[in-house]
């Protein structure tokens, strides 16, 4: 699929909900409440972190997006920490992909040293095998960490990158 992603702009916003609401309300994939109001969903998404990003075609439609934060404070706040949604209708054509590389090389530009996703449910295994293609690692199940609205009590995977060496060298000469 033709696309370019850009950061998102506050206009963006309607067109960025079409595409997280059928996901959000479904309630297989994220933690959030099925019944999240666009308020509360926009602060998250679009307010909260430090950057939001949209997959636009050409025609301007968003197609994807992804938010990028640091995943902790303090202490932590090397590590980043990434959420990412594909509408229905672009799935499997390669979106999620390059959502999820402009991210790393997002990442690595602002100094992070890795990626880290906190809550990966496992019974959405199109999204692990695709982080695991992309480098990164199950370094953590946690048993029934995810109320599954089909499935009840389901397992949550911590999933983990270390994005490029140059970006942890140039992180620890900057120490």
């Amino acid at each position: 699929m033709n696309i370019s992603i850009r950061q998102a702009e506050a206009n963006d916003w309607p067109q960025i909900w079409q595409v997280l609401a059928p996901v959000l309300r479904a309630g297989d994939t994220y933690s959030y409440a099925q019944d999240i109001a666009p308020e509360q969903a926009r602060q998250v998404w679009l307010e909260l972190p430090a950057a939001t990003f949209v997959a636009v075609k050409p025609d301007g439609e968003v197609v994807g997006t992804y938010y990028l934060k640091a995943n902790q404070p303090g202490q932590g706040s090397h590590v980043c920490n990434c959420g990412y949604v594909v509408s229905p209708a672009a799935r499997g054509r390669g979106v999620a992909s390059a959502l999820c590389r402009d991210s790393q090389e997002r990442a690595i530009a602002l100094g992070f040293r890795s990626m880290q996703f906190n809550l990966v449910v496992s019974t959405n295994e199109a999204a692990v095998r695709l982080w695991q293609k992309l480098g990164f690692a199950i370094v953590g199940t946690l048993p029934e960490a995810f109320n599954h609205p089909a499935h009840g009590y389901v397992d949550a995977f911590v999933m983990y990158k270390h994005l490029s060496p140059g970006a942890r060298s140039a992180q620890t000469r900057a120490a």
